[in-house]
């Protein structure tokens, strides 16, 4: 809202400064800054409500070392997030451009399905919460959404190559490459951008090429099929790692921060060709959307570190995980998630593998046998004594390690 403000004021009246606003730069930084603003001087006051509304977290005795002292603690703190989210976006993005539109449905999509959770778990008094199918049909939904949408949209395009003739009615732009000259048009595309791979490029559409000639009719339903695969996993995945204080938050401020600095090389022209990865045209807008979902989980760390005077409940987890999720599809890097999300990856198959491994051996031996002494993860590393906060330090460091090697894919051919 801010941005249509300060440029038609640039434009009407040529007021002093107001053309900062033109800048993706600028208004990124005032996201972020507005964010941490907003979550760190309204959690408090978000805590204190939660408090007189008795909305504390039940906590189950897992044997697990200052577990029971939590007990109490406000949840749904991710009310907050969502806020530090939404505010800033719908201030300084174009609020037109798709790409945002979709990822302020996604946050609202998500942050709901994690609000009816909680809200069943504290006033409904049910530790199970919403149910698991309800939740699966809710992050299918919502990838629907996002995979028909990109499908189906004109305004989701991206730059490729073509030798001409071509049948296409797109813009033909050239470009010089040394001293060859080459020609691309802004087209619809289920291609994306993956490592190790010819032209660090892959088409959905030929998953199917096996079937023969034809096959790129089907591509919208392999499409469909990786997008619900990607958002329901790396939702559920963000859920289970929010399971000590900071964890899933810092977590998440550093992947939405590599997040942010793809999407900008994504919407760049010079650098993305100079990258050799798919420019994406008006997805720059998202790095603003990225600027505010950091600064919200920054902020709410404020609060969120141990020991934690509130938590983000499945409010602010499944929203995280969606987020994340939705963001890479858009930009094209969602192939990167496994090396970027590895902590939730990680997370996410000590559960399969605890639960799996348990049912095996109690149906061969008689009694369920354990891989680790407890699942998720982390919860392993408490059961051997390590403090939470160690714990949490160092999945922030190995996050960080993952997010540069995600970042130095981009030159490796």
């Amino acid at each position: 809202m801010l941005y249509y403000l300060f440029t038609w004021l640039d434009r009407e009246y040529d007021v002093p400064g107001a053309g900062v606003f033109y800048y993706i730069s600028f208004r990124t930084a005032m996201s972020i800054i507005v964010s941490l603003l907003f979550t760190t001087i309204y959690g408090n006051r978000l805590i204190k409500i939660l408090r007189a509304k008795q909305v504390g977290e039940t906590v189950r005795n897992l044997g697990l070392e200052g577990q029971m002292q939590k007990q109490g603690t406000p949840t749904m703190g991710g009310i907050i997030i969502l806020l530090g989210i939404l505010i800033p976006t719908l201030l300084f993005a174009k609020l037109e451009n798709i790409y945002v539109i979709l990822m302020i449905v996604t946050t609202v999509w998500m942050g709901t399905i994690g609000f009816i959770d909680d809200y069943i778990k504290v006033f409904k008094k049910d530790k199970e919460g919403l149910a698991g199918r309800f939740k699966i049909m809710g992050q299918v939904g919502l990838a629907l959404i996002i995979g028909w949408t990109m499908y189906f949209h004109p305004d989701i395009v991206v730059r490729q190559s073509v030798t001409l003739p071509t049948t296409n009615t797109a813009p033909l732009e050239v470009h010089q490459r040394g001293n060859e000259y080459y020609f691309t048009q802004n087209l619809k595309s289920t291609k994306t951008n993956i490592p190790f791979y010819k032209n660090n490029e892959f088409d959905y559409s030929k998953v199917l090429k096996f079937l023969g000639k034809g096959y790129e009719k089907y591509a919208l339903v392999v499409f469909l099929f990786f997008v619900i695969l990607i958002i329901t996993a790396v939702s559920n995945g963000a859920n289970i790692t929010d399971g000590i204080d900071g964890l899933a938050t810092g977590t998440s401020a550093v992947i939405g921060a590599t997040l942010g600095i793809l999407a900008y090389v994504s919407g760049n022209t010079i650098i993305s060709e100079y990258l050799n990865i798919i420019y994406i045209p008006n997805s720059g807008e998202l790095v603003i959307f990225a600027g505010a979902f950091v600064g919200a989980c920054v902020g709410f760390l404020w609060y969120n570190s141990f020991p934690a005077q509130v938590f983000m409940g499945d409010t602010g987890s499944l929203a995280i995980g969606g987020i994340i999720a939705a963001f890479a599809i858009m930009i094209r890097k969602e192939m990167l998630i496994p090396i970027l999300c590895g902590i939730f990856l990680v997370e996410n198959m000590s559960v399969i593998m605890q639960v799996s491994y348990f049912k095996y051996t109690k149906k061969k031996f008689g009694e369920g046998r354990r891989i680790f002494l407890m699942s998720p993860l982390h919860h392993h590393y408490q059961k051997k004594g390590y403090h939470e906060a160690k714990i949490v330090t160092r999945f922030w460091i190995i996050g960080i390690i993952l997010a540069v090697l995600t970042i130095v894919t981009l030159k490796l051919r």
